[in-house]
């Protein structure tokens, strides 16, 4: 009877997890089997993988074969390295020790890599978190002396750093214009006081033009004084 290592599919719609099992090759997907050895859940980041590897050694052993992605599995577990030990034990290429020693060194340092991805998973989490709700308190603590910088670079009094163009405005501004502006005013008068004197002579010689209109009026007189005589005796 030809057994496989495969995956049975489990959870809701849109939400799959896997159980790994071990089964007739004729039974259906989701029907019976001989062995559950572990679980998968490919929706975490990394996908979250638990296997019993020595169950799952002891079928490979006795001629299981894994399906496509349950073969990804135990290759990412160790298993089939574990596997490709024992024929080198098998063949006589290292001892047991060795082998054993080999394998350890082996699954250490890929739970070390697996569990540093989880570290990774989580801080990213934790970001976009206190992007979309708000800063952890341990956000806060890590930022709280930059916080603590910026605010005393904003709180920098920078009045004696632009003193002396402070200074040198005030200076500009308070400048007593009239000094400057009396020359240009005696400018413009000069020349208009020099414009108006000659128009001014001009118009004398008119007034004593008419000056002699005076005496006619004083020839006038005595011609009215002659005729009030005669309206008198009358």
């Amino acid at each position: 009877m030809p057994v496989k290592i495969r995956l049975a599919r489990r959870g809701r719609r849109k939400a799959p997890f896997y159980h790994i099992i071990v089964a007739d090759a004729r039974s259906p997907r989701d029907g019976k089997f001989i062995e559950e050895i572990g679980k998968y859940n490919p929706l975490t980041k990394p996908a979250t993988i638990e296997l019993d590897r020595d169950k799952a050694f002891d079928w490979l052993m006795k001629g299981a074969q894994p399906t496509e992605t349950a073969r990804a599995i135990l290759r990412f577990k160790g298993v089939l390295y574990r596997k490709h030990l024992a024929r080198g034990v098998d063949k006589g290429a290292m001892d047991q020790e060795k082998a054993d020693q080999m394998y350890q060194d082996y699954i250490e340092s890929k739970e070390a890599k697996v569990a540093a991805r989880f570290e990774a998973t989580k801080a990213e989490r934790a970001l976009f978190l206190a992007a979309v709700s708000g800063t952890p308190k341990a956000i806060i603590k890590e930022h709280t002396a930059a916080d603590a910088e910026a605010e005393q670079f904003q709180n920098v009094d920078v009045a004696e750093d632009t003193s002396p163009a402070t200074e040198a405005a005030e200076q500009f501004q308070n400048v007593d214009i009239t000094e400057e502006a009396a020359p240009a005013a005696e400018a413009a008068a000069t020349p208009a006081a020099e414009e108006a004197a000659p128009v001014a002579e001009e118009a004398a010689p008119v007034a004593e033009e008419a000056a002699p209109a005076a005496p006619a009026a004083e020839e006038a007189a005595p011609a009215a004084e002659e005729a009030a005589p005669e309206k008198d005796a009358e």
